[in-house]
């Protein structure tokens, strides 16, 4: 057993690295620490020390080294090779220099005095390293279709509280037809996934990369595909392992851009990015924030014919009462097959609803029978009148809202209490370079938009 203290000061690096030697013959590591709180001023910061381990192969960008991460979720965790505390990865314990490694999350200004613990036991290893089972790429669809899921969700294997089996349940319990493992800076979760998914949910495999300069969604990454989050926007990493990520086959997607939580808020910019998590469990001035910055962000590229950028939404759910589900991307794809499902969010086929109970139907069509739904481009002359319209349940005495690329040019509704009804609106693309829809629910501060209940990406209105 050894013990390694020490004292960070304000100002310490983003991350410290502890090295201790393994010798051969190990055949179970543990780690625990402590550190202190001491009070602050109100309104200052106190000590928060997340942890993590990589092996003798290193503590380099890229992960090459790592085995785990448990940010401040834990007080201790072990390794062995055939088992490994949620968010660790089993494995070897080869001889050689590990390290622990230390994240000063927050420092009081008297600083963080910390006290780690290694206790490594001699013998053969306890069992065979196992072979990951991952779960299959494919769940049973209903052909082209609009799917119902969830990508921003958190396990026992970082800082949430419910097992793969328990989120798996939740998400059946609130029609969804897929959902993304997306655990803070680990990607020990992937192999616990496969006998969650089953034949009805569609399981895709991520990580939430949780940096000092904002958080990001890998979604539908190969299994394994471990993205490193320790760099900040100003070392000029971002770009390339934004660009893993998309060669692993996933999606890069900034979580929560607008949150204000420490460290939480986006600032690598967005041109590395597939989507956009726009909506973040419940409804809160900050996504507000975040739609509104969305909406701007359309206007250059669809006046330009240029790539835009899709919106989604996502849970973000942790432990009870966060719900599964509230709020759910809604998703038109082929089948129900990670290959289609992703496909049809870099695409922008997807609304957001705040349950399964909501669904819309929304469209843009021309007097002579041209039409174009969500994510889609209406060719239209400039002059020549559209209708735009959309079918909405699920959403009692919510009213609808049409945005363009001018703001918000028409309001309508409220739908009945029943929840179901039709609005249509006429316009041009001379007058609007795209359209989207919103349903808010009823507020009582006057010009203030409700709580949003739903919302579509949008229809492009002009020449292709």
């Amino acid at each position: 057993m050894a013990t390694i203290r020490g004292t960070l000061p304000p100002g310490s690096p983003d991350y410290v690295y502890l090295p201790f030697d393994v010798p051969p013959g190990t055949a179970e590591l543990k780690v625990s620490y402590t550190y202190d709180k001491p009070p602050v001023p109100r309104g200052t910061p106190g000590n928060a020390l997340d942890i993590g381990l990589f092996d003798e192969r290193g503590t380099g960008l890229g992960g090459r080294g790592f085995r785990g991460w448990s940010g401040g979720a834990r007080t201790e965790f072990f390794v062995r090779a055939d088992e490994a505390t949620p968010g660790y990865l089993p494995g070897p314990l080869n001889p050689g220099t590990w390290h622990i490694a230390l994240g000063p999350y927050t420092v009081a200004p008297q600083g963080l005095s910390y006290e780690v613990t290694v206790t490594l036991t001699e013998g053969e290893p306890g069992g065979e390293v196992p072979q990951p089972v991952y779960p299959p790429p494919r769940a049973r669809g209903r052909g082209r279709d609009w799917y119902r899921g969830d990508c921003h969700l958190h396990s026992w294997h970082s800082d949430g509280r419910r097992s793969p089996d328990g989120i798996a349940a939740r998400a059946r319990a609130a029609g969804l037809d897929f959902i993304n493992s997306s655990d803070h800076n680990t990607v020990a979760a992937h192999a616990h996934w496969a006998e969650a998914a089953g034949e009805d949910l569609l399981v895709l495999l991520g990580e939430e990369v949780t940096t000092r300069n904002g958080h990001v969604l890998a979604v539908g990454t190969e299994p394994g595909t471990f993205v490193d989050w320790r760099h900040r926007a100003r070392d000029h990493h971002w770009a390339h392992l934004a660009r893993e990520v998309r060669r692993a086959g996933g999606l890069v997607v900034p979580a929560h851009p607008y949150a204000d939580c420490l460290g939480c808020a986006w600032k690598f910019g967005f041109a590395e990015a597939d989507a956009v998590e726009v909506w973040n469990g419940l409804w809160t001035p900050d996504d507000e924030m975040a739609l509104a910055a969305w909406d701007g962000l359309l206007v250059a590229p669809v006046r330009e014919d240029r790539a835009w950028l899709p919106a989604m939404g996502a849970s973000d759910a942790h432990r009870d009462p966060d719900a599964v589900g509230h709020p759910q991307t809604v998703v038109l794809a082929d089948d129900l097959t990670r290959e289609a499902i992703l496909e049809g969010l870099r695409a922008g086929r997807s609304y957001v609803a705040e349950s399964r109970t909501v669904s819309l139907t929304f469209t843009v069509t021309t007097d002579g029978g041209g039409q174009a739904g969500i994510g889609e481009r209406l060719a239209a002359p400039a002059d020549a009148p559209v209708t735009v319209r959309l079918e909405a349940s699920g959403a009692p005495r919510c009213t609808v809202r049409f945005v363009t690329d001018q703001g918000v040019p028409f309001t309508g509704g409220p739908l009945p209490v029943a929840g179901a009804g039709v609005v249509e609106w006429r316009t041009t693309a001379a007058h609007a370079a795209y359209v989207r829809a919103e349903l808010r629910h009823e507020t009582a501060l006057g010009p203030v938009p409700g709580a949003m209940a739903a919302f579509t990406n949008p229809v492009f209105l002009g020449a292709t």
